[in-house]
């Protein structure tokens, strides 16, 4: 390699040279030689190629590499793959040539990787057909989604450099499908990174709250760490216990999931930290000398024995071992110790990738069952896209439990799982015949949530066939797509006997059974196809003397030709109405006079970060940018997503919004807090709700405020008052 001269060539040498250290370890000097043969061309492919030209492709390549190594922990193969995924294309670089050069396992990665990185799609449901193609590599090469997770993670570190719609974009789609794919494949830092950098531009303002308090209590916090570790640090010392000591705190979007999920402040969450132990000892010693670390811990602190987790016993279907203990100290906080050894702890680090060092160990084979499992879902032709990612989300479930079948073999499903969910488990015939179980025992409904340690035995009937309402209640994605399988061939059935009726019919009123008469039913009623029909004359749902008067009614008119709709004039598909003159939203800068309403999910006001999405039939909603339903509409309908932002006007327009409030229940409490709602702040009241329990009381407001500075000032002016504990806005 010549010297560099620019900066930008020393900066790549710089990560070369990095990239370089970090695979040392994990790679033969074979592929050490092949890293840096694919370093030379992707680095001459970018200077050569006029699209790559001047740019930091290879800068790009390099970063997404590095993480492959170093985080990931994947060896030279992967690495290789990272370096060229930039440059594989039929000019540039072609798979023929890969496979000359790097031999066949490149070349079944790099396939994988174009094919992902090719797909363009315009279709309604693009990103549920992209994670089919995302996932679908795994049946080849699970280095494939390793590589992508990899990439992902270095595109979110680089988001500040990109347009505010593509950051929200990209952060939307990360935190509804690759950060819950991080985490179910093992990959915690990396899944909690991508979950912090989302949390920092879909939901700035509490972020930058969280981020400033954990920063001013670090001391105190690093001080408490210190003080917590000491004695069980001595007492290892004494037994002769080699472990190392950390603390780690949490993410701070986790710790904003419990402060929304358990209606707390900061100050009332506990646990914002975890102490490590890891130990040095031999494989065969380790599920003992972590026990007798965890005897050592309950020695000086009262562990709570609810909150115990043993993943050593019996380890998470990601391969993920360590027991997990919550103690109490002097003064009452809480502490998270989680105690492992070395090949513990580098499996929860590098998740999959560290299978295959450990390869036999038991742990990798809950990842195949997963990795089958995910097949199995992706290649049923009849899946529909539109609900596959909410299918496949079932699959990336973190918390489980254990049950076991009449025969003592132990089975996993995420919390929540019912019955039928097992029903299905076993085999599909026993789900759709299933009509209750034997759970411990004693009968219980299909519906019945299982708990740990349950022994099931199914209960079945000939006569039980699946129905619509099972899909409501079933957590597991198998038990969900095998029931939506059953019913959608029992409404074919029942659509055959539609037609069939609807045939005799016709005959029977001299009217001719085409494909213009039945296009002509189908626009009326506005279906979406005939099989939908078709069952609805089957089930009786239409009268049939209405469909006689329907067709000869139309037969006394002419047929209007239909009006083509230009392909990709998102504009035109939009209801068109006169908009106020003294509009508060401007929407999208190429659409004008559109029909929107505010979401009543999010209840957005002026102020809120804000975007549109277009609905069918009824124009555009506006939705807050933290809305719950947020990152599911811009990850699956991001082609539907329009900008939207708020602008001022002279007119009085007000919203409603939501406050939650708690504090201690007193005489005159609600009058004190109407008093500073209605009289000092002027603000019209919708509601109000109090409940009050054992002296405290909990309740929630809906107000019309004009914008986010009126409720701010609202929720400081509530807070003041007597007895008051805290205010806040329902999110």
């Amino acid at each position: 390699m010549k010297k560099p001269s620019t900066i930008l060539e020393k900066e790549i040498v710089s990560a070369y040279q990095q990239l370089i250290r970090e695979c040392k370890a994990l790679s033969s000097p074979e592929e050490m030689k092949s890293i840096r043969e694919a370093f030379e061309i992707a680095n001459q492919k970018c200077m050569s190629s006029p699209k790559k030209a001047g740019s930091i492709a290879i800068l790009n390549s390099l970063s997404v590499a590095r993480i492959v190594a170093r985080e990931i922990g994947l060896g030279g193969t992967s690495v290789i793959a990272a370096l060229i995924a930039d440059f594989v294309n039929e000019k540039d670089f072609t798979l023929k040539e890969i496979s000359e050069k790097f031999g066949d396992k490149v070349t079944e990665i790099s396939t994988g990787l174009y094919r992902i990185s090719n797909i363009k799609t315009e279709k309604t449901s693009s990103q549920a057909e992209n994670l089919r193609n995302l996932i679908l590599t795994l049946a080849s090469d699970v280095r494939v989604i390793l590589i992508k997770l990899a990439e992902r993670l270095h595109h979110m570190r680089s988001l500040e450099n990109l347009p505010d719609e593509e950051r929200i974009s990209l952060a939307s789609e990360t935190r509804y499908i690759y950060s819950p794919l991080a985490h179910r494949l093992g990959l915690y830092n990396i899944m909690s990174e991508m979950e912090d950098i989302s949390m920092k531009y879909l939901e700035p303002e509490p972020y930058s709250e969280i981020f400033g308090k954990l920063k001013a209590s670090n001391a105190q916090r690093t001080k408490f760490i210190a003080e917590f570790i000491a004695p069980i640090e001595a007492e290892l010392k004494k037994q002769g216990i080699k472990a190392e000591i950390k603390g780690r705190q949490k993410a701070i979007s986790s710790i904003w999931k419990k402060m929304k999920s358990q209606k707390v402040e900061f100050e009332e969450i506990y646990d914002k930290f975890a102490i490590r132990i890891i130990i040095d000892t031999p494989q065969k010693n380790e599920k003992a000398d972590c026990w007798k670390v965890f005897s050592i811990i309950t020695d000086f602190y009262t562990p709570n024995t609810e909150r115990m987790r043993d993943w050593i016993s019996v380890p998470r279907s990601n391969g993920y071992e360590s027991l997990h203990a919550t103690v109490v100290v002097p003064g009452g906080n809480w502490v998270e110790v989680q105690i492992r050894s070395q090949r513990m702890d580098e499996i929860a680090e590098k998740g999959f990738a560290a299978h295959w060092k450990y390869k036999g160990i038991k742990g990798e084979k809950g990842v195949d069952e997963w990795l089958a499992k995910v097949r199995e879902l992706l290649e049923n032709p009849d899946m529909d896209a539109a609900n596959l990612i909410d299918d496949f989300k079932l699959n990336l479930y973190a918390k489980e439990i254990f049950v076991f079948t009449p025969n003592g073999d132990l089975k996993k499903f995420p919390e929540g799982a019912t019955v039928l969910d097992f029903a299905f488990e076993v085999h599909t015939a026993v789900g759709a015949s299933c009509v209750g179980a034997k759970v411990n025992g004693k009968n219980v409904p299909i519906r019945y949530p299982m708990k740990n340690g349950d022994r099931v035995e199914i209960i079945r009937s000939k006569t039980q066939k699946p129905k619509q309402d099972w899909t409501n209640f079933v957590v597991t994605s198998k038990a969900k797509s095998k029931i939506k399988l059953a019913l959608k061939e029992e409404k074919l059935k029942e659509a055959e006997n539609g037609k069939e009726i609807l045939k005799r019919r016709f005959k029977n009123w001299k009217l001719e059974f085409n494909d213009p008469n039945i296009r002509k039913l189908i626009q009326h009623y506005k279906y979406n196809d005939s099989v939908d029909m078709y069952y609805d004359i089957a089930t009786e749902k239409l009268d049939l003397l209405e469909i006689k008067l329907i067709l000869s009614e139309q037969e006394k008119t002419s047929e209007a030709k239909p009006v083509p709709i230009e392909e990709g004039a998102l504009e035109k598909l939009i209801k068109n109405t006169q908009a106020e003159s003294d509009d508060y939203l401007v929407i999208d800068n190429r659409l004008s006079n559109v029909d929107y309403h505010l979401g009543k999910c999010c209840n957005p006001i002026l102020g809120d970060s804000i975007f549109g999405f277009v609905t069918i039939g009824s124009g555009i909603t506006i939705h807050r940018l933290n809305c719950p339903n947020a990152g599911q509409l811009i990850s699956k309908y991001g082609y539907r997503v329009v900008k939207a932002r708020w602008r001022q006007t002279e007119g009085s327009k007000t919203f409603l919004a939501s406050i939650r409030l708690t504090g201690v229940d007193d005489i005159g409490i609600v009058s004190n807090i109407s008093d500073v709602i209605a009289k000092d702040l002027k603000v019209n009241m919708r509601s109000i709700s109090i409940d009050s329990n054992d002296g405290m009381f909990e309740g929630t407001l809906s107000v019309f405020v004009s914008d986010t500075s009126h409720l701010d000032a609202l929720i400081k002016k509530i807070s003041r008052v007597k007895g008051v504990m805290s205010v806040k806005r329902i999110e």
